[in-house]
């Protein structure tokens, strides 16, 4: 999704022209007639990246409009206009929080100019202040980037238990997000102000799981020559969020169970139990229902871990949030880097944005990292993320909806060349697309229908073993062809397919 610039002028002759520029440069205009409207539209649900601010109106001028985002604590970076240049204008604008300034009437190149520095320099702010928040604790829910509505409903929902002291586990794949929401979880809570700690249990050799989280006194094993307090002391008062729980070892499990239950842990080579005040979140990249059914994880920790689940989906289901994590990772690492980098190629963004990411935000994060490594210009392209298209060469590219193929297209190759047969179907058919081209899920006949056609080529129109292979019956097999406009002759020897008509 491009960026959202607000163009803001009683103009409306100045409107279309500012709208024919962005729009031209590749960012989505939305136009107010006046400080009103952009007033309501900026303190709406919609989220805007730039303002295109006219200083002189009618009603509310854009001094005003400026004061009121500084009350509404709103960052999006102004570029002012007027038809009034001098130095006096300049300096006001400025001071009320503008970001670049530009006389009427501005030319396109200088427009486009003005305002992709002023994207990447909000994008470089909002990374750099988000680092600092995250290393601080106090991360909030603000932080999270996305445009996603899928997203927006997890951090609905994780909002409600950042005011309680309810048990949270946040499910999903690896690197997508997990740490985040829980950071943000308790920057938006009471115990903010305290520490949250952070632990990886899959990290932690098996034999020293419990003298990290517990805590150890010296000499209470071989090599405890100090004495540790542990994770479970050291976040007292604030969050202990607890990575991957579900690789805790049996041993570990028990002794966590307790300290739940309590509110108290038992340091190794102790005579007391220490009480502590800890809130404890958990996440996991697995399933802890089949991990409990199969006796990998203990039954009764899983009911007091697994109070209020927030499931957070991979990256492959939210392709909108895409672009906007590439921009604020370019202006990141561009600045940790030290290179020109202000931008992506509309080419590279879109193959980007049609991958399926695999490692989820993390993979997207390090492709970002080596591109601005690699990039010799003030903008990357599909030359810097060599290995994106190394995997679209091996069908890792979200597929488009799969084309209506006639039967004998397919079976009747099969039949003639059994080499055709073995490759043709797992070139066209490597993945089925479950959703359509605006991102709805497709109807169950028509994907039954391509899952049909697929098995009559796979197995050269055999019908018998294409109904087996199915666990359909063969008069099922041929009422689903009729509905699907097709029709087969019962075998009689080698199959041979016939299109009515």
């Amino acid at each position: 999704m491009p960026e959202r610039v607000l163009i803001v002028d009683d103009d409306p002759v100045q409107r279309r022209l500012l709208e024919n520029i962005v729009t031209r440069t590749g960012y989505q205009a939305v136009v107010a007639d006046g400080g009103d409207a952009a007033v309501a539209l900026l303190a709406g649900a919609d989220r805007f990246d730039a303002v295109v601010l006219d200083l002189m109106m009618p009603d509310l001028d854009g001094l005003g409009v400026l004061g009121k985002m500084r009350e509404a604590s709103l960052t999006t970076p102004v570029i002012v206009q007027t038809a009034h240049g001098g130095i006096d204008n300049v300096v006001t604008a400025m001071r009320a929080g503008a970001t670049d300034f530009v006389v009427k009437p501005v030319g396109a190149e200088r427009l486009q100019v003005s305002l992709r520095n002023a994207l990447t320099a909000s994008a470089l702010a909002g990374e750099l202040n988000r680092i600092k928040r995250s290393r601080a604790g106090t991360l909030t829910f603000r932080d999270i980037i996305t445009r996603s509505a899928r997203m927006h409903a997890v951090i609905r929902t994780a909002e409600k238990a950042a005011g309680s002291a309810i048990p949270v586990l946040i499910e999903g794949q690896s690197g997508v997000g997990k740490e985040l929401i829980a950071r943000a979880i308790h920057g938006t809570g009471d115990r903010r102000a305290k520490p949250f700690v952070a632990v990886n249990c899959g990290a932690i050799p098996d034999n020293l799981v419990e003298s990290i989280l517990f805590g150890h006194e010296k000499g209470a094993f071989t090599g405890a020559t100090d004495r540790h307090t542990g994770k479970f002391v050291e976040a007292s008062g604030g969050t202990l969020f607890l990575d991957e729980v579900s690789e805790l070892p049996p041993a570990a499990q028990v002794k966590l169970l307790r300290a739940i239950q309590e509110n108290e842990v038992e340091t190794v080579g102790a005579r007391k139990p220490v009480r502590v005040d800890v809130r404890i979140n958990t996440a996991t990249n697995r399933d802890l229902i089949t991990d409990v059914m199969q006796g990998r994880f203990r039954e009764d920790l899983f009911y007091r871990l697994h109070v209020f689940p927030i499931s957070v989906p991979p990256l492959a289901e939210r392709p909108e949030d895409i672009p906007e994590l590439v921009r604020h990772f370019l202006a990141r690492f561009a600045a940790e880097e030290s290179k020109r980098v202000t931008g992506i190629s509309a080419e590279a963004l879109t193959r980007l944005s049609a991958y399926r990411w695999p490692g989820n935000v993390r993979q997207l994060e390090n492709a970002v990292f080596r591109a601005v490594v690699l990039a010799e210009g003030n903008e990357v392209g599909v030359a810097e993320f060599p290995q994106i298209a190394q995997a679209a060469s091996a069908l890792a590219l979200r597929p488009p909806t799969m084309p209506s193929l006639d039967v004998p297209s397919l079976v009747a190759p099969a039949l003639a060349d059994s080499s055709t047969a073995d490759s043709l179907p797992a070139t066209l058919y490597a993945r089925l697309a479950l959703l359509d081209a605006t991102g709805d899920i497709r109807p169950l006949e028509e994907i039954e229908g391509e899952v049909i056609r697929f098995a009559i080529a796979h197995y050269r129109g055999q019908m018998s073993e294409v109904a087996r292979r199915l666990q359909i019956g063969r008069s099922t097999l041929y009422r689903k062809l009729d509905s699907l406009g097709l029709a087969t002759e019962p075998e009689s020897g080698p199959p041979q397919p016939v299109v009515n008509g």
